[in-house]
């Protein structure tokens, strides 16, 4: 039979699924953050059966969990890694903590170390006005926690 005639398989078709990427730079966590991952890579290893994509996943988590490096506290008075920062952005009140990039979520206010705001805040100390995003003036540091 002609080749152009036979029937080929559905996976045949599928494209080929590669690991997950890991987000460059070292895996600076917070104690919140390594308990996260610890969640995660419990819950991946306690399936009985898992599926490709599950096993993918879990692998993606062990290797997080193998590179996680628990970060030590800012400089008291300035924003670091894992500082809660309250401050105005042109004149509306925000806080937000700075995290790791798995437990970022920014709409609860956890920023990724690697997001740009957090790039501007970093190193500031309360009362500082900030540049972001082309103005010069865009950022006031109110308040700085842990």
């Amino acid at each position: 039979m002609s080749v152009a005639f036979r029937r080929e398989s559905d996976e045949e078709h599928l494209e080929p699924k590669f690991e997950l990427p890991v987000p460059p730079g070292p895996n600076l966590v917070t104690e919140r953050g390594l308990a996260l991952i610890e969640a995660r890579v419990a819950e991946y290893e306690a399936l009985d059966a898992a599926t490709d994509d599950q096993k993918r996943t879990m692998r993606y988590w062990r290797r997080r969990l193998a590179s996680a490096q628990l970060a030590p506290p800012p400089p008291a008075g300035e924003v670091g890694f894992g500082s809660r920062v309250a401050f105005t952005l042109n004149g509306k009140k925000r806080e937000v903590r700075i995290v790791g990039e798995d437990e970022a979520d920014p709409a609860a206010g956890l920023i990724g170390l690697q997001a740009p705001l957090a790039q501007a805040l970093i190193g500031a100390g309360a009362g500082e006005i900030l540049p972001f995003a082309g103005k010069e003036d865009a950022i006031e540091i109110v308040a700085i926690g842990q």
